[in-house]
């Protein structure tokens, strides 16, 4: 375990974790007398980058970008208002339903808390409610982004750990759409209780259909991708480079965006793609090396010591990804606790995607838990509200999505069921647990 603390003291040091995920084997290789496996981390790196599977998440980020920056934000927040603004803390509601829409655009909780926050939390402030609610509900409802597919979290985690990504996606509906009904529910009992105000009167059907019409092409986009994949007719990257295209095809013939602004958007794009590249190759080279030291062998010999009932297991594994996810960006988290923890899992008798879906969905629960949630300083900065108040104007939505982590982990058949139908779960492989455990 040298490479792994190495790589801890690197990381909290201030390293970025690119480097700190090659430096730490790499000094542990020095550490250990084993420099001729030095190569071993370069060419896994390449290895990592290099690969075709991994040429769906820049034409993903393509598509986000091309629908974050073309507007389509307005036409989202116009439709969610058109048939919920009318309730009492319409507003409030119509900020989930966005988050819900703009998932299977952004795939991004920070995109989402950014593009709907700037536009929803002063317009909630204006209606009456409180900055820090807004702001509240604002980071709350944005950690469905990466949930709902298509996801770029969960690809990542589909090439390191190999998996399979349609099934992954297929397995994310279900915790995502439950997070969003979940906290839709709770702010309407709060709508009671404290008495938010409405938004705006009844829409007429004309102008609602109107709002559907304008919100559903650009839906389109997110339903041709994952609907292709599922369908079994396209492979991810050729969904994500068609929904691309869809995209920016949309974005220009609404007159969302212009051919000027292209270049710009396909810059961000790459820049994006090449960190988040560079920090998946560095991931899988640091995989290759906690393979090498039979690191996952040694992790759940240490988990089966402690208990060998997977219900005991899941809760403390579920604990630890919490910890985690203070501290932690939600990707490096998948790519470092990934290798470690899905096969000690698998050992224990939990099915692969069972685990990765539970896995995914709390280190992305963590971009809006204090410290060091990322989504909670992004609406801070938006709504100029501390930090402190917010945490805790949030604990009522924490506790909804920390019940979604638990139903998923303890009846998995919730998750299950599609993948399962769809064709992309290993029945008997996972039957002692997923069909025999609480979930049958």
């Amino acid at each position: 375990m040298t490479y792994f603390i190495v790589f801890l003291v690197m990381m909290f040091s201030g390293m970025s974790v690119v480097f700190a995920l090659l430096f730490g084997p790499g000094l542990a290789f020095v550490l250990d007398g084993k420099v001729m496996f030095l190569k071993l981390l370069y060419s896994r790196l390449f290895n990592g980058i290099y690969s075709p599977a991994l040429l769906a998440l820049p034409f993903f980020i393509v598509a986000g970008e091309i629908m974050n920056q073309g507007g389509i934000t307005k036409n989202l927040v116009k439709l969610a208002t058109a048939f919920l603004g009318h309730r009492r803390g319409g507003l409030a509601q119509v900020n989930i339903a966005s988050s819900m829409l703009f998932a299977g655009l952004s795939g991004s909780a920070v995109a989402d808390t950014s593009a709907l926050g700037s536009m929803l939390i002063p317009a909630m402030e204006k209606n009456g409610y409180t900055r820090r609610f807004a702001a509240a509900v604002t980071a709350a409802s944005s950690v469905i982004g990466p949930i709902i597919p298509p996801s770029g979290l969960m690809i990542m985690y589909a090439f390191v750990m190999n998996v399979s990504v349609a099934g992954l996606f297929a397995a994310g509906l279900v915790p995502g759409i439950g997070i969003g009904v979940g906290l839709m529910l709770l702010t309407a009992y709060l709508a009671k209780i404290r008495d938010f105000p409405i938004a705006n009167e009844p829409m007429p059907w004309k102008e609602r259909l109107k709002a559907l019409w304008d919100g559903i092409i650009p839906m389109m986009t997110p339903i041709i991708m994952l609907g292709g994949i599922l369908a079994g007719i396209f492979t991810p990257t050729e969904a994500a480079a068609i929904g691309a295209g869809y995209a920016l095809v949309v974005a220009l013939g609404t007159r969302q965006m212009s051919f000027k602004d292209i270049p710009r958007v396909f810059t961000s794009a790459a820049i994006s793609s090449g960190v988040i590249l560079m920090l998946v190759g560095a991931a899988v080279s640091f995989a290759s090396i906690v393979s090498f030291y039979h690191t996952p062998e040694k992790m759940a010999k240490m988990v089966l010591s402690v208990s060998e009932n997977p219900y005991a297991v899941f809760f403390m594994v579920n604990i630890l990804l919490f910890i985690v996810g203070m501290f932690l960006d939600a990707g490096p988290a998948i790519l470092i606790l990934g290798p470690i923890l899905g096969p000690a899992m698998v050992q224990v008798g939990i099915h692969p995607l069972h685990f990765a879906v539970v896995m995914c969905v709390n280190v992305t629960v963590g971009l809006a838990t204090p410290p060091m949630g990322l989504v909670l300083f992004v609406a801070a900065g938006l709504s100029r509200e501390s930090l402190e108040k917010i945490a805790l104007e949030m604990i009522p939505f924490l506790i909804v999505e920390f019940l979604v982590i638990f139903l998923i982990s303890y009846f998995p058949m919730l998750t299950m069921a599609i993948p399962n139908w769809l064709g992309y779960l290993d029945v008997p492989a996972a039957a002692s647990w997923i069909l025999g455990g609480i979930g049958g």
